[in-house]
């Protein structure tokens, strides 16, 4: 008998047997388990919305009510800043959105006659036929495509295709197939699909829309994409800016309406593409973000950096410490990898001035966070 004293990343509870840690996946702070089984719950537990929960690698907590996951995810943070960064930064501050629906982008995974999602850890597929996390479009696209999956000319040897949508077209992107797939295939679907055949979208937001091609990242919440770069940029100022990691221009285009030289680093060909229509005011470097900094440019007097889960590592940690911008914001979506690089600029001579808990993945473990910091 155990019982769960916290939440950890990666959405398991986590309880002591005999003194050895026990992670329990879908748990809540304050239940008994027992031999894998829930005993007694926590009187917060609620009833998922989607029957697929628990199976699905997806989400991680649909069993507890929304203000509860918010309050898990901030004290994941914080406790993550304090174990590994040494950090203890100002009051953290929450965005949140509509937590249902959120999503414009999916990748589905075919096998055997069905369609669905991978179980967690595994590529096991989870056949489904809705997903609540998903917006109406990716919803209407699933069930067009779990239609056409029963005729016998859908292509069997067709393994995983990712859905990205602005709500009125979605793009239908293979991702593996075991052999080529017939342009008639994309036609096929563009009559139940709208956008099917297109390469390319534009996806709405506040200023304008952004062109974003099958191959480029955009974020997937559909809901608080203004919202983060509000929150990105706020405070900005001086008359140079550096976006690095820029995707295909999100933070570039509004710093371009701050600053008077806005230089962008992107090292993905179809981003960059993406970033010289969207941002056109922007200079444009086609390099890895840790090179272009190696090549010492000349400073900025703010700099926004978005990378990879990775965070931004020691050579782009040093780079910025060389740049000394004034000030610097930080979009991460890893706590570990963002106490870690904060730690680093803070030995180097920065401080956090402010951290915003942004929620772009409800019902899942995920933390997105935007830290703002300036030289001490």
């Amino acid at each position: 008998m155990i019982e769960i004293e916290k939440l950890v990343y990666g959405g398991d509870g986590l309880a002591r047997d005999d003194g050895k840690v026990v992670f329990v996946p879908f748990s809540l702070p304050g239940e008994t388990w027992e031999g894998g089984s829930l005993a007694k719950p926590s009187p917060d537990r609620i009833e998922a919305k989607c029957s697929y929960f628990t199976r699905c690698g997806g989400c991680n907590y649909q069993h507890m009510p929304y203000e509860l996951q918010l309050a898990a995810k901030k004290s994941i943070l914080e406790e993550t800043l304090a174990r590994i960064g040494k950090l203890a930064p100002p009051a953290i501050s929450t965005v949140s959105g509509e937590p249902w629906a959120y999503r414009n982008r999916v990748q589905l995974h075919f096998e055997r006659g069905q369609f669905g999602f991978h179980a967690a850890g595994s590529r096991k597929l989870v056949a489904v036929n809705h997903c609540p996390i998903s917006s109406p479009a990716i919803e209407d696209a699933l069930a067009s495509l779990r239609e056409m999956r029963r005729d016998p000319k859908f292509p069997r040897f067709l393994e995983s295709v990712e859905l990205f949508t602005n709500e009125t077209k979605t793009l239908v992107n293979v991702l593996e197939t075991a052999k080529p797939v017939n342009k008639r295939f994309f036609e096929w679907c563009d009559e139940r699909i709208p956008g099917a055949l297109d390469s390319a979208i534009e996806y709405p937001t506040a200023s304008g829309g952004f062109h974003v091609s099958h191959k480029s990242f955009f974020q997937v919440n559909r809901f608080l994409i203004d919202r983060l770069v509000e929150t990105a940029l706020e405070g900005a100022s001086g008359d140079t800016a550096l976006d690095l990691y820029a995707g295909v221009g999100l933070f570039s285009r509004a710093l371009a309406e701050h600053f008077s030289n806005v230089t962008a680093v992107e090292v993905v060909r179809s981003a960059v593409a993406d970033l010289a229509v969207n941002a056109p005011r922007t200079k444009i470097v086609q390099q890895t973000t840790e090179d272009y900094l190696a090549g010492s440019p000349a400073p900025a007097d703010f700099v926004l950096a978005d990378p990879p889960r990775a965070g931004l590592g020691k050579r782009v940690v040093t780079g910025l410490l060389a740049q000394k911008p004034k000030m610097l914001t930080l979009v991460s979506c890893d706590p570990a990898t963002l106490a870690r690089d904060l730690a680093s600029l803070c030995e180097g001579g920065y401080a956090v001035e402010a951290m915003t808990l942004i929620d772009l993945f409800p019902q899942t473990y995920h933390i997105e966070t935007v830290t703002r910091l300036v030289r001490s």
